[in-house]
């Protein structure tokens, strides 16, 4: 198998991915609509909450979902393969990244922009605010 043929096949899981399942988190799970304002518009300051265009909003969340994956994946290939390391990218880009920074990213602006400590300290109180702000730490460390 060629290195194309497992792009397109890559490709294809991750159009399937994005039209199928982003589909079903974005209606059945976090029941998106365009009625409420997002934290940009409802407290535009100009300096902290700024409206802006969908475009840079999406290659700013890019930059920031990247995180280890550059160091982690070359690794696991040169270890175990390659196709153990597609496989790898696959599922753990649609079923476990993709859909932690989507809820995340969600619940803040469902929440006045706040953070995910902020957010684990109301639903959750002190224990579930030291959990995940400790969890939220490891993961930025490492």
């Amino acid at each position: 198998m060629n290195s194309a043929t497992i792009m397109a096949l890559t490709a294809l899981v991750f159009a399937l991915g994005f039209k199928f399942y982003s589909k079903f988190l974005a209606t059945k799970i976090a029941k998106l609509d365009d009625i409420n304002p997002t934290p940009a518009v409802k407290f535009n300051e100009g300096k902290d909450y700024v409206p802006t265009n969908k475009w840079v909003a999406l290659f700013y969340h890019y930059a920031t979902i990247a995180g280890a994956s550059v160091l982690l994946e070359p690794t696991l290939a040169a270890q175990y393969g390659w196709l153990p390391c597609i496989i790898w990218i696959l599922t753990a880009t649609c079923l476990a990244g993709g859909v932690h920074d989507f809820m995340v990213m969600f619940l803040s602006v469902r929440n006045d922009g706040k953070s995910i400590g902020e957010i684990a300290r109301k639903e959750l109180g002190r224990l579930g605010w030291i959990t995940v702000s400790l969890a939220a730490f490891f993961m930025a460390t490492v």
